[in-house]
């Protein structure tokens, strides 16, 4: 449950419906601003001095409490005459120091979302803490390194850009909930209304799953819900006025029970900021549920004063369960295909789909598959 919101009347435009999140007390002492990037260029985010990863970074928070000899990557292969003048074309790199980085005493720099993915990506990032012999070399020596997942800018994804456009903002507004075919996408929420203003356009920047994408795409249109008024309990301007808040309430409770579970799983704090705290969490990858990654910003008593979710694909959830539960085991097939209900060649066949078969021995992967076709 987030602590400190309430929802308001859900707004449509095609197969987008957002639902506004308001504050009756906005927080004053903790405050967010955009800085944007130059969409032409990649980032290579720092990690630490010997971890990197190489991503699209359309914009950072700031969050703030009381022909120069640039880098450049080449567009693919290139043949130049080197008697012509000009340069390869190129897209501009930058590098970004760490995913939270201090700018000094009462400001914080970091770059949304890519907590939470940095958090997803780093699950079991090392492989097997133990050589068993049905590893390879490479498993134990590099583990998942390097893993890539994929996703949509909101850019992309269809109608959103007209529905934040026409999307009316309340007064009192510090966030919203996005749904795309009715399907929950993301939540974001900040802790002034003013930091919504200004805040509300970086929506069409952040990035969003193949999955919702697609939802997008192939349904057009989802029904606008009207909560009908008791008509026969109203006689005078009070009783309507009851009938309003009566519709209001159960509104805002039908969205607290259906969205706000987001907030779900195993959460590490990142990084200190006086009375606040920002922390990325991880789902508990049940493939029966919908699984958010993200981050979140609370004050010491656990409202939220900041959050931004990310839906993971069905894919991303079975990869991610998988290695939560090779973890749990110690990376032991015999153990983890017990786990799972499933004997060790299910195991080996479900690792090999999930895209991790090049960890395991290659006699161990064929042998699993034979078995697998004697049995079809």
């Amino acid at each position: 449950m987030i602590t400190g919101l309430r929802a308001g009347p859900a707004q449509t435009w095609g197969a987008v419906r957002l639902v506004p999140l308001l504050r009756d007390e906005p927080i004053a002492d903790l405050r967010l601003h955009a800085r944007l990037h130059d969409e032409d260029e990649l980032s290579i985010v720092e990690l630490s001095a010997k971890e990197s990863y190489i991503a699209y970074v359309p914009h950072a928070f700031v969050a703030t409490w009381t022909p120069d000899g640039s880098p450049a990557a080449a567009y693919g292969t290139q043949l130049i005459d080197p008697r012509e003048p000009g340069l390869p074309r190129a897209i501009g790199l930058r590098f970004r120091r760490r995913l939270a980085r201090r700018e000094d005493r009462h400001r914080l720099r970091f770059l949304p979302l890519h907590l939470a993915l940095e958090g997803f990506l780093d699950l079991q990032f090392g492989g097997p803490p133990i050589a068993w012999q049905e590893w390879t070399h490479r498993a134990v020596t590099q583990g998942l390194s390097p893993r890539v997942e994929e996703a949509y800018a909101g850019a992309s994804i269809t109608g959103l850009d007209d529905a934040l456009r026409v999307f009316e903002i309340h007064p009192t507004q510090c966030g919203v909930v996005l749904h795309l075919a009715d399907a929950l996408a993301a939540v974001f929420v900040v802790p002034h209304p003013a930091d919504y203003r200004a805040l509300h356009p970086t929506l069409l920047r952040d990035f969003y799953g193949e999955l919702l994408y697609q939802y997008a795409s192939l349904f057009p249109e989802v029904p606008d819900f009207h909560q009908p008024i008791d008509a026969a309990a109203v006689s005078t301007v009070d009783d309507l006025q009851a009938e309003l808040d009566r519709v209001a309430a159960q509104w805002s409770a039908f969205h607290d029970d259906t969205m706000f579970t987001v907030v779900a799983g195993t959460s590490r704090p990142v990084h200190r900021m006086g009375r606040f705290t920002l922390s990325r969490f991880l789902p508990p990858f049940d493939p029966a549920l919908d699984n958010h990654i993200g981050e979140v910003i609370t004050d010491e008593r656990g409202t939220v004063a900041y959050l931004k979710t990310f839906r993971l694909s069905a894919a991303q959830v079975r990869r991610g369960h998988l290695l939560s539960r090779l973890a749990a085991t110690g990376w032991d097939l015999d153990a983890t295909a017990a786990a799972l209900g499933t004997d060790r060649p299910g195991l080996v066949l479900r690792l090999d789909r999930a895209g991790f078969g090049h960890l395991l021995r290659p006699d161990i992967l064929d042998a699993c598959r034979a078995a697998a076709r004697r049995r079809d």
